[in-house]
């Protein structure tokens, strides 16, 4: 068993104690990158030199009892929406092809305060905007489970690459499921806070009322070890949170008697894989079985959380991406007659389809006449979802629900139909309109070998009662998934230093 096949935790106990150090660690993972990257394309960028100067000054202040937390040496991927000083954040768009941000984002800087080490920036959908990472402008990222599928997004970059071993730990970011779908996706667990529990500063907005950065690992412990590593309150942030405690692994334990499990029976309809439903609920009558309390109850305004989560994140993603006009940064049009013409050619070639889809319809909605039709409609819904989440925790304590409608699809299928791309995300966008907290962990393999992936939602700030949930429910499934066996492969490929 190699080194990328342990935990984080393990990996940290090991570095901790002297049997390895965080250099072994950093090597290691750039030797399973360069194995598997050529056909995954999990990056967009790695930096091997930068990753090994990190490694020893880490190593330094473990050995010296400086550094003592539990992923002190720790190979970590980050999403490449999160700024990293000095090293490319790019968004997977063209029209930031070349930016080196003068700063760190403040969830990377908590990261390597702890003692974790960036490897690199991984592969995502442009802006964050889709559910496959083939919006992606410097191509699409393969599920390690099955190369002829998307690993979901738009975190995908993140999620294969945990998946693949490439690395125990990644950040992402969730603005409509965008942690959750592609964990299910590609059998990993990841984490969504509640909103404002981990900075944005740094995050290259979307929606910047939706989005939130959080966890990728392989397990629970190490979701939640990460979580409490990157969680805090920021000034630099107006819309972070001061919490009364940072604590997240405590919850790590294996207890659900009497913990009230909610099942909307809205998500396990129509449009919902049979293969899915079953995992689920039979994941379900396992907590029961450990006693945990199954109620049933309808949700409500399900219909209404696509459309809602569009309008309102679009309208967002059309004001923040403004900023992106060839100026000061990033992309610029070689031809052009004026500044009118250098905005409109520098936009239109910089950006992608999609990109393009989400700004116009949010310019749309924003607009005089449509304002109050659309946006404020869509605003009032979001008041009223939340409203129904407050009523469903009153008389349960976690919900149960799918992550997806289904497995992992074929690469291409969902480019072809847009409205059936956002519809996917029609189990994960409310949590986001309600800044609700979610876990998602796979339970089953369906009949094609791809996994499926549940997710646990609890009250705002209750993070503790899904990760205590999860915990359980990952004990009683016989602990995280194997490794895949596609990227066991033989592979062949090469690190690229500081280049997408």
């Amino acid at each position: 068993m190699g080194l990328m096949d342990l935990t984080a935790l393990e990996l940290g106990k090991k570095i901790k104690a002297g049997e390895l150090t965080a250099m072994d660690a950093v090597e290691a993972a750039l030797a399973s990158i360069e194995e598997k990257e050529e056909r995954l394309h999990s990056f967009l960028t790695v930096d091997p030199k930068g990753a090994l100067e990190q490694a020893k000054a880490v190593q330094k202040r473990i050995e010296t009892g400086e550094l003592k937390g539990p992923l002190a040496g720790v190979p970590v991927a980050v999403k490449d929406n999160l700024c990293t000083r000095g090293m490319l954040t790019t968004c997977a768009s063209r029209i930031l092809y070349n930016f080196k941000p003068p700063y760190t984002a403040e969830a990377v800087a908590n990261l390597q305060r702890a003692g974790g080490i960036v490897i690199g920036k991984t592969n995502m959908d442009e802006f964050a905007m889709g559910s496959t990472t083939e919006t992606s402008a410097f191509g699409i990222t393969r599920n390690p489970w099955n190369l002829e599928h998307v690993p979901g997004g738009s975190s995908g970059g993140s999620c294969a690459a945990v998946a693949a071993r490439e690395c125990p730990l990644s950040l992402g970011s969730d603005t409509g499921g965008s942690i959750r779908q592609p964990s299910s996706y590609c059998g990993v667990t990841g984490l969504k806070p509640t909103y404002g529990t981990v900075s944005r500063y740094g995050l290259v907005a979307y929606g910047s009322s939706l989005d939130q950065v959080g966890p990728i690992a392989r397990d629970v412990s190490d979701c939640a070890a990460l979580l409490e590593a990157i969680a805090s309150y920021d000034r630099k942030d107006s819309t972070s949170v001061q919490r009364a405690e940072y604590d997240f692994t405590s919850a790590l334990q294996e207890d659900v008697a009497g913990l009230r499990i909610g099942i909307p029976k809205d998500y396990f309809g129509e449009g919902l894989d049979a293969q899915v439903r079953n995992a689920i609920l039979g994941a379900a009558k396992l907590l029961e079985k450990r006693g945990a309390i199954l109620k049933e109850f309808d949700l409500g305004l399900v219909p209404y959380a696509i459309p809602a989560y569009y309008i309102i994140s679009s309208a967002e993603a059309s004001s923040n991406l403004a900023r992106f006009d060839g100026i000061k940064y990033g992309y610029r049009a070689g031809e052009y007659e004026g500044l009118h013409s250098m905005y409109k050619r520098s936009r239109s070639q910089g950006f992608g389809a999609e990109v393009k889809r989400r700004i116009m319809l949010g310019s749309f909605v924003l607009s005089s006449g449509y304002y109050e039709a659309y946006y404020i409609k869509a605003l009032k819904v979001k008041a009223l979802i939340k409203e129904a989440f407050d009523r469903a925790f009153d008389h349960c304590d976690v919900i149960l629900a799918p992550a997806a409608p289904s497995t992992a699809p074929k690469i291409g299928a969902s480019l072809k139909d847009p409205l059936k791309m956002y519809l996917s995300d029609i189990y994960t966008v409310a949590a986001n309109l309600a800044g609700l907290p979610g876990l998602s962990l796979p339970c089953k393999l369906d009949d094609k070998g791809l996994p499926i992936g549940l997710q646990l939602l609890g009250n705002c700030f209750q993070e503790k009662k899904i990760i205590r949930a999860g915990y359980t429910l990952e004990q009683a499934l016989g602990g995280h998934f194997p490794a895949p066996k596609e990227v066991l492969k033989e592979t062949g490929g090469k690190c690229h230093e500081q280049t997408v």
